[in-house]
This record gives C-alpha cells, sequence and structure tokens, in this order.
C-alpha cells in the first residue's frame, strides 16, 4: 500500500486492444481504454452523444433519481447554453475571498481531528469537509450542510440510494422555494431566476441542476481526500517535502487526482451504428469512456501507479475532456491544494491505525477506488 493501494485493473486489457468488450445492466459497452482515444472521444459529441437521460453515468441510474442531470446529459449547443446558467457559481473558486475561506474550512475540520487520538477519515473528515465545503460553493448558509451530511458517503447508489435520493430530490425543491431567504446568488436562486432558449427554466430542469451538483462530487471528493490522507500515512516523506518544497503542492494536487480518478467511466449513446476502433456498437447502445484506464496508460504516463508528487507534464483527464469537462473542477482542485498545504503546515505525521478498501467489482475488472473504513490519528507540529 506504500506505492500504491490497487494495482491497474485495465494494464492488461490495453495491451490487447483500444477496446474492451464489456456490458452493464446486461447490455453491452464498449469501453475505450487508452488516454488518447479517450480524450478524442470526449471531443466527439456527434458520434458519442450524452443525449441520454439516466444513462451516462455506468450503472443507469432510473431508479435512483427522477430527472435528467443538467447540464451533463445534453449536447451542444444545447449543453452549451445550459452550462452558461450555472458558470458563475462554479467559477466563484477563482475569487481570493473565496479561496480564503476555503482553507478556514479546511482548518475548521483539521483542528478537531488533531486533538483526538484517532478519527474516522471518512465520517469525521471528509464527508464533512466535502458538505461544507459544498455549502461555499453553491452559496447557501453553511447551517445547510449538517443535513447533507446525514445523507452520509453517497445520494445515488444502489441499495438505499433511491430513498436518499428522494430525501435530496426533495430537500431541493424545498430550497427552491426557500432560496431567496439567502439572496440572489445562491444556486438555487440562480435557477429560479434563469432563462433557457427564451423560457424560464421547468421544475424538472432546475432539479436535474441541483441533483448533478449533490451527487457528482460527493463521493468523488471524498473518495480523493482519503487516498491524499491515506497516501501521506505510508509515505511520510511526502507530507515533509511538500512542507519544504511549497511550490511542488499544485503538482501534487493533479497527481493525487489523476491517481485516484475517483469516477472509474462514464457512458455516452452512439446514435448510429457506429465503428468504435473495429467494435460494432449499435444505434442506441453505450460506449464508455475509461478515465481510469486512461490515467493509467504507461504510454503516456511513466510508472503510473506510482504517486510522484513532482510529476509534470501531468496531462490526466480525471475531471474529463472536451465540452463536459466537469464544472465542479475549479473547486475540486482549490479543495485538494488548500487542503495539502494546511495538512503540511499543521501537521508532522499521520499514523495509520486500521482501513478497510472499498472496491468496484464488476465481470471484467475490479477498482480499488477508496476506503469503506479509514481510521488515523494526526500528530500536530
Amino acid at each position: 500500500m506504500s506505492e500504491c493501494p490497487y494495482r491497474d485493473p485495465f494494464k492488461k486489457k490495453r495491451s490487447e486492444g483500444p477496446v474492451l468488450e464489456t456490458e452493464f445492466d446486461n447490455d453491452p459497452v464498449a469501453m475505450i481504454l487508452g488516454l488518447k482515444d479517450v480524450r478524442k472521444a470526449a471531443r466527439n459529441h456527434e458520434t458519442f452523444s450524452s443525449n441520454a437521460p439516466f444513462r451516462v453515468p455506468i450503472p443507469r441510474e432510473e431508479k435512483l433519481r427522477s430527472v435528467r442531470q443538467f447540464p451533463i446529459e445534453s449536447d451542444p449547443p444545447e449543453h452549451t447554453e445550459y452550462r452558461k446558467i450555472v458558470e458563475p457559481i462554479f467559477n466563484r473558486p477563482n475569487q481570493p475571498d473565496y479561496q480564503q475561506r476555503i482553507t478556514e474550512i479546511i482548518e475548521a475540520v483539521v483542528i478537531p481531528c488533531m486533538e483526538t487520538n484517532s478519527f474516522d477519515a471518512i465520517h469525521d473528515f471528509a464527508l464533512p469537509l466535502q458538505s461544507r465545503a459544498l455549502a461555499l460553493l453553491l452559496n447557501v448558509p453553511e447551517e445547510e450542510s449538517e443535513l447533507w451530511i446525514k445523507w452520509g458517503v453517497h445520494v445515488l447508489r444502489e441499495g438505499d440510494g433511491s430513498s436518499k435520493g428522494r430525501e435530496m430530490e426533495n430537500y431541493c425543491k424545498t430550497a427552491f422555494r426557500k432560496s431567496s431567504e439567502w439572496g440572489d446568488d445562491n444556486l438555487f436562486s440562480i435557477l429560479n431566476d434563469a432563462s433557457f432558449q427564451g423560457r424560464s427554466l421547468t421544475d424538472d430542469e432546475k432539479l436535474g441542476f441541483a441533483n448533478l451538483a449533490f451527487a457528482g462530487g460527493r463521493d468523488t471528493v471524498i473518495n480523493t481526500l482519503c487516498i491524499i490522507l491515506a497516501h501521506f500515512a505510508e509515505n511520510n516523506q511526502d507530507l515533509v517535502r511538500l512542507g519544504k518544497e511549497p511550490e511542488l503542492i499544485n503538482f501534487a494536487g493533479e497527481e493525487f487526482i489523476r491517481f485516484a480518478t475517483p469516477l472509474t467511466h462514464i457512458g455516452r449513446k452512439c446514435p448510429v451504428d457506429s465503428n468504435v476502433h473495429g467494435v460494432l456498437v449499435k444505434a442506441n447502445q453505450l460506449i464508455s469512456l475509461n478515465w481510469a484506464s486512461a490515467n493509467f496508460d504507461d504510454t503516456v504516463f511513466q510508472n503510473p501507479e506510482q504517486i510522484k508528487i513532482e510529476r509534470k507534464p501531468n496531462p490526466h483527464i480525471a475531471f474529463g475532456n472536451g465540452p463536459h469537462n466537469c464544472l465542479g473542477a475549479p473547486h475540486a482542485r482549490l479543495l485538494m491544494r488548500n487542503f495539502i498545504r494546511v495538512l503540511t503546515q499543521k501537521i508532522s505525521n499521520i499514523s495509520l491505525l486500521s482501513f478497510e478498501s472499498k472496491t468496484e467489482k464488476t465481470k471484467d475488472y475490479q477498482r480499488m477506488n477508496g476506503y469503506e473504513r479509514l481510521e488515523l490519528c494526526f500528530s500536530a507540529k
């Protein structure tokens, strides 16, 4: 675990060809593996469409939510217009006062953990940090995040996901009704006032935006935070080095994001019969853009299974690529960088007390992408 908590499950499959023929939801899916091929496909919305409600996430999510997610489940030019509606919210991390506030939120979570002999990195640390940072991003009162924390790590997942999904959607409907109490520049007020192609957004469109905001950056951020903590626990020299060489923190943030790639892959629909690197994909069937495989492509990254905090260049695509590049990327990048910076300033060592890995299992691969349990102890400077 000191070098890599898992081995790249797609390494052999990439050597066998550019596409892994697999299936999800009892339907065939052609999974594109190499970085250059994935990047090219992500930019080709005519051949590989995101206009596939409930099917862009894999497995599909009809049972977990009632609305399509915007803007992710739409194509240009509609996607471009939908995206512009919420870009002011998602560009806020570029503001200096926002950056300072993120640091304050991180410190408010780190300090109590420094005062205990052990803490649960998921529920005592990453989940509260993710939720409070999201409240800042959406520009709603931080106390709203206390309810979101109770939803747990996942709000859209088979099993308990349908009930949590309904709870989340009901919360959003209430938030749209009361958003004026929070001002006119929070996500819910902006969507209430927004127009699309000369008309107001429908209730389903507004709920689709909010649905993505809550589900899209939740377990992905939590898993990445925990992977960073686990790495420093096993590689204290990297924590020490970043304290001495803070100019490497931005590079380290990108490397952790590449390495974690918390979203393994995402779906695209072929509108017509298509030949995908020699694989026939029939109309209305899916291909998969495998970010995790692409980010470990050893024709692009030297020793990709090792975390190199100084890695550059680092052309990872953990946030996607092309028109659907993740709206939340500026927020996530800022959160990871400032999180690392706070750790280097306040923590001398992280002790790993116990852990249980989380593994994504399918018939064709098993991939460790986080932790079910991660118990740590901070040693303060």
